[in-house]
């Protein structure tokens, strides 16, 4: 993979990204100039870090030893919880198994979503639903279970405050989506390992891509390879302890006509054998929310949404979900749900 990019490092003087701490939200001193922060960074980049979330050094140190301690499981305990056993798509995934951009991300990984019974279908139900069900977890690890259950609730939590404010922040109602994501907000939670450069020599740890739901509050250890495209290059951004790496999804720009932005990223491998993890939490509506565009003076200024023929986008949430899904994971739906293959 191209090593267009600058070189910045944790040493670095100054933070990669603009540093977004939401605790400034509750005091009145300080409330305006975060808003007014917030406002410019989600216009202009799309992604920040996240300071002042409440998420204690404890409890990200906790996901991170159990997140290492799955990946060091026998190769049958992981392949048990496979992702092909699931027709919701919930699971494990070997090295090489999932694709961006078509091509194999070389990473391995665990999917968990919200924990909620198989759904039970009729003919004219939407298939996204299918992307609802229960998790697949070790039984040789029997403490990931409430560990990352506690995590994926925590973070929604903070998810669903910056969503707020960041809608206040552009003089929108901060309770516009309040609706889309009451009772069963469709949360993802990925746990991954980078295992070192694949023997190809390719650097293609997960290809350039936008999220194509709402919010991303990534939890990185201490090895980077997080890149964000700026220019026609891409910028290293390092991780930076105590805080999320926060980026906005594709349905947040279409919702705001392209004036709030989503941007391209990917993940280089890191090199020889050393190892790179990471936990991804996804915050995004129910399935079946149709998202509509924010309301606001801030529309005087949106550009419009630049449409992708390859990669349409709609309204209704779970359209989109299933689709991301069936795209990464062929061979879970192939096996469960072959009508949807490049339907």
């Amino acid at each position: 993979m191209p090593s267009a990019h600058n070189d910045l490092s944790a040493g670095s003087a100054a933070p990669a990204l603009p540093v977004i701490d939401l605790s400034q939200a509750d005091d009145p001193a300080q409330r305006a100039d975060f808003l007014k922060k917030l406002h410019a960074v989600a216009r202009d980049t799309g992604f920040l870090y996240l300071t002042g979330h409440g998420i204690t050094e404890s409890e990200t140190a906790r996901i991170l030893e159990l997140t290492k301690a799955f990946f060091a499981l026998p190769e049958a305990d992981r392949l048990a919880v496979s992702n092909l056993n699931s027709p919701h798509f919930r699971g494990y995934t070997r090295i090489g198994h999932e694709l961006t951009g078509g091509a194999s991300d070389w990473r391995d990984q665990l999917d968990v979503g919200a924990e909620r019974p198989a759904p039970e279908l009729g003919p004219d139900d939407p298939a996204f639903l299918w992307l609802e069900g229960p998790n697949q977890w070790p039984q040789a690890l029997p403490e990931l279970r409430p560990v990352v259950l506690e995590w994926q609730a925590r973070l929604a939590a903070v998810a669903h405050r910056l969503l707020r404010e960041l809608l206040t922040a552009i003089g929108a109602p901060s309770d516009f989506f309040d609706e889309a994501f009451a009772d069963r907000p469709h949360l993802h939670t990925k746990l991954i390992r980078y295992p070192g450069s694949a023997p190809s020599g390719a650097g293609q740890g997960v290809g350039a891509h936008k999220d194509y739901g709402f919010l991303t509050l990534l939890l990185q250890d201490g090895v980077g390879g997080l890149q964000v495209r700026q220019g026609d290059g891409f910028l290293d951004i390092p991780p930076l302890p105590g805080a999320f790496v926060v980026n906005l999804g594709e349905l947040l720009e279409i919702a705001t006509e392209g004036y709030l932005v989503a941007t391209d990223h990917r993940v280089v491998s890191p090199p020889g054998a050393v190892e790179r993890y990471s936990v991804p939490f996804f915050y995004n509506p129910r399935l079946d929310a149709v998202i509509e565009t924010v309301p606001g003076e801030y529309l005087r200024s949106a550009p419009g949404v630049a449409h992708d023929a390859s990669n349409p986008l709609h309204a209704q949430y779970g359209r989109n979900e299933l689709k991301g899904w069936t795209r990464a994971h062929p061979a879970v739906a192939r096996r469960w749900h072959p009508e949807l293959i490049d339907a």
